[in-house]
């Protein structure tokens, strides 16, 4: 699991319009308190993208279905994150997080829940789309 972010780094690192992103992705795992990982940083140490990245990242892991259990609730990982403000996460980014209105969150979450393998006819319809498609 570790040895994922160096993987991502070696990747990204090479892409040269990513180049700038490659720290992020290296990055991403250190925690707030300095528990993380690749170099144990620990508050300002850590770039800012990757103190963002690292609440947007937890959010979609616990929000999103994975082959060994079932996604949690967006409530539920609005409420781990906010848990876990200032000791996985920096309290700031936090706050911006959660200043975000779930209503904003579901909608994100339902536009993102289409099946990969789905045809254009089962993604979800947008207000408009339903409109203009009504009798």
């Amino acid at each position: 699991m570790q040895t994922h972010v160096q993987i991502g780094f070696e990747l990204v690192k090479g892409i040269p319009f990513l180049l700038a992103a490659a720290d992020i992705v290296l990055m991403h795992h250190e925690r707030y308190n300095g528990g993380g990982y690749p170099y144990g940083l620990k508050g300002d140490e850590i770039q800012p993208g990757a103190r963002i990245f690292a609440v947007a990242d937890s959010f979609d892991a616990i929000t999103s279905d994975r082959p060994y259990r079932r996604a949690s609730s967006l409530e539920f990982g609005r409420e781990i994150i906010q848990g876990e403000s200032g000791r996985l996460f920096e309290p700031q980014v936090v706050d911006v997080f959660l200043s975000i209105p779930a209503e904003v969150w579901s909608g994100i979450h339902h536009r993102n829940t289409v099946p990969r393998n789905a045809t254009p006819d089962d993604a979800p319809q947008t207000e408009n789309q339903i409109v203009d498609s009504a009798p």
